[in-house]
C-alpha cells in the first residue's frame, strides 16, 4: 500500500528576511520524529524542550511541573493533526528562547517508496545560534558581530563564532 507523503513549509516566526524549510515527510511519522526532523532540518541541537500547537491542543511529553496536559507526540501521526493543505500548527523549540515555527501542509501526494525519509526541497537563511535570546536576542547578535566598533564585538565572536546568517 503507498503512503502518503507530504510537503510542508517551516518558518521561523519573527524573523525579517524569513529563515525557512521547505520539507517532504511522511505523514506517518510521529510529531516526536517530527521534532527530530525539524531539529536537523532548521540546524538546532536539541537541547531544549518543545511542544506543538494546533488550536487550543498541544503536542508534546506531559509535565505535572507545566500544569498543562500535552498529547503525546509519540502516538500522534502529522496526518492526524495536519490533513488538509494550508492546516498549519506551530512548533516551539526552547522555551527561555522561545523559537515558534510555523509548520503549514502545503500538499500531500501518493509516495510510491523508494525515496529517501525526508527530504530537504529549499530553504533560506541559517539557523540562529542556541541560547542567543530569541528573535531579538538574535537580530542583537548580527548588529554586534557586523560591528567590530561594538564593545561586546569580540565577546560575540568568541561565542558565537564566526555566523553568516545567509
Amino acid at each position: 500500500m503507498d503512503a502518503t507523503r507530504y510537503r510542508l513549509k517551516v518558518t521561523l516566526r519573527g524573523s525579517r528576511p524569513a529563515i525557512w524549510r521547505r520539507i517532504e515527510v511522511d505523514a506517518d511519522a510521529t510529531l516526536f520524529r517530527l521534532h527530530q526532523i525539524l531539529q536537523a532540518v532548521m540546524g538546532w541541537t536539541d537541547s531544549h524542550l518543545h511542544q506543538y500547537r494546533r488550536g487550543s491542543t498541544y503536542y508534546g511529553q506531559s509535565d505535572p511541573e507545566f500544569g498543562m496536559r500535552r498529547e503525546n507526540e509519540r502516538r500522534i501521526r502529522l496526518g492526524e493533526v495536519l490533513r488538509k493543505p494550508k492546516d498549519r500548527m506551530v512548533y516551539e523549540y526552547d522555551f527561555g528562547d522561545g523559537w515558534e515555527h510555523e509548520v503549514v501542509l502545503e500538499s500531500s501526494d501518493v509516495d510510491t517508496g523508494g525515496g529517501p525519509e525526508v527530504r530537504v526541497v529549499a530553504g533560506k537563511g541559517a539557523c540562529p545560534p542556541e541560547d542567543v535570546g530569541g528573535i531579538g536576542g538574535y537580530y542583537r547578535f548580527l548588529e554586534v558581530i557586523a560591528d567590530p566598533k561594538d564593545p561586546e564585538h569580540k565577546d560575540m565572536l568568541e561565542w558565537g563564532g564566526p555566523f553568516e546568517p545567509d
